[in-house]
């Protein structure tokens, strides 16, 4: 069956798919970023504890990963377009929720709202990028999406610090909310419609199919790793890399947020260039899935410094990280290959689901061994973040070395042709 992907201009397909899904995506990483640069405001505001802020910052992972099984039917069903319209209300609704909560129930309530309504950012993307663009484009296209919300990861550190002051973080919040708004509208209204592969399928089909895919071994070999990368990252650029930085190394608020800021622009700089550098290295015959196993112990040497406690070049250690870290979404793109294209988003929710899952863990853990150790003057104790940051080093080791006894396969298509 001929493929009808390539009707349509690439720059016209850019402006109409790739554009109005970037507007959400970049609003995701604001918000699962922002709280690293409000939390001081938020405890005191509200007397949270460590584990109180850690639990609150990761309502947001919480609700993401749960929708995450549900999400993946939903777009094989409905796709993208209506999905992530729909969704980013939601956001609004969380966002002004957040903006006016008057304690602590009400904040973790309104994150967890944000958390469920940008659920579908990436993963949205990914199920458009299968229905629109040839599949040798999906990892360079994956990598663009990603400096996108790099770009929103940037803006919630430095340039959302310099806004607390004239607009405070609850007038912030308003204003994200109609941001929310305006990306849901411009998705719903600009993105046109596309024939969904396995639409005809049944209720109870489309939810037996999620079960085959988690009882895959090679799904989680290749999830795996993905997930201890990018939860670490999440779980620390989003909330602990800033006061560890002051705790443990004597930064001040505003060179916390400048050494967040380098760190976040590693990351996207990184993403800018995954698809190329994959690309270049699949013509010199290195695959995607060695480019993956590679990326993946790079970013565990890039952490150990940080997790052993290196006390000096911080900010160069925080940049490998962070960029070495991006090539964990090489897994989406294998994910999709051990699948037919009907299933492509229940394949990548599958595997979202185990990564925020991961992520509220791992940010909500964090600040919970935090709290084993008594706070001296506002400051959380250096062995705490030893402790904390040790075992997330360890679980990104385990999952890169288990990575490297996977090897090439052809992908589900073979044996299932597109539509």
């Amino acid at each position: 069956m001929q493929d009808d992907r390539n009707d349509a201009p690439a720059a016209k397909l850019m402006l109409v798919v790739f554009c109005p899904f970037a507007a959400g995506y970049f609003l995701s990483f604001f918000y699962r970023y922002v709280n690293a640069v409000i939390a001081k405001d938020l405890a005191r505001e509200f007397g949270l504890a460590p584990g109180d802020l850690g639990l609150l910052t990761s309502a947001y992972f919480l609700s993401f990963a749960l929708f995450q099984v549900p999400l993946g039917v939903l777009l094989d069903r409905y796709g993208p377009r209506r999905c992530n319209s729909a969704l980013m209300c939601v956001a609004a609704a969380g966002a002004l929720a957040f903006g006016l909560a008057p304690d602590f129930a009400a904040l973790g309530a309104g994150r967890a709202l944000i958390g469920l309504g940008v659920s579908a950012g990436l993963m949205g993307s990914i199920r458009a990028f299968t229905l629109w663009f040839p599949r040798e484009r999906l990892t360079a296209l994956i990598g663009w999406m990603i400096a996108v919300g790099s770009v929103g990861a940037l803006s919630a550190t430095a340039p959302a610090e310099a806004l607390l002051g004239p607009l405070g973080w609850r007038m912030l919040f308003f204003a994200l909310a109609a941001l929310s708004l305006a990306a849901a509208a411009l998705i719903y209204l600009v993105v046109p419609e596309k024939e969904i592969p396995g639409r005809a399928e049944s209720w109870g089909e489309q939810w037996r199919v999620v079960g085959t895919i988690f009882a895959q071994l090679e799904f989680w070999r290749l999830a795996a790793p993905m997930v201890a990368a990018q939860a670490s990252f999440q779980a620390l650029q989003g909330l602990w890399f800033a006061p560890w930085l002051a705790d443990v190394h004597g930064l001040t608020r505003g060179e916390a947020a400048d050494y967040l800021f380098a760190s976040a622009l590693a990351y996207m700089v990184a993403s800018l260039a995954l698809g190329s550098l994959s690309e270049a290295l699949a013509r010199r015959g290195i695959s995607q899935l060695r480019v993956y196993q590679a990326g993946m112990i790079a970013t565990a040497a890039g952490f150990a410094p940080l997790a052993l406690g290196a006390r000096t070049a911080l900010l160069a250690w925080l940049a490998f990280f962070a960029a070495a870290s991006i090539a964990a979404m090489i897994a989406y793109s294998l994910l999709t290959q051990i699948v037919p294209v009907a299933q492509s988003g229940r394949v990548t929710t599958a595997s979202n689901l185990l990564l925020f899952l991961a992520s509220f863990g791992a940010q909500w853990g964090v600040g919970a061994i935090l709290g084993l150790w008594p706070a001296l003057e506002g400051r959380y104790n250096p062995d705490g973040y030893l402790a904390a940051f040790g075992l997330l080093l360890a679980a990104q080791a385990a999952a890169a070395v288990w990575l490297l006894t996977a090897r090439d396969t052809k992908t589900a298509d073979a044996a299932q042709p597109r539509l």
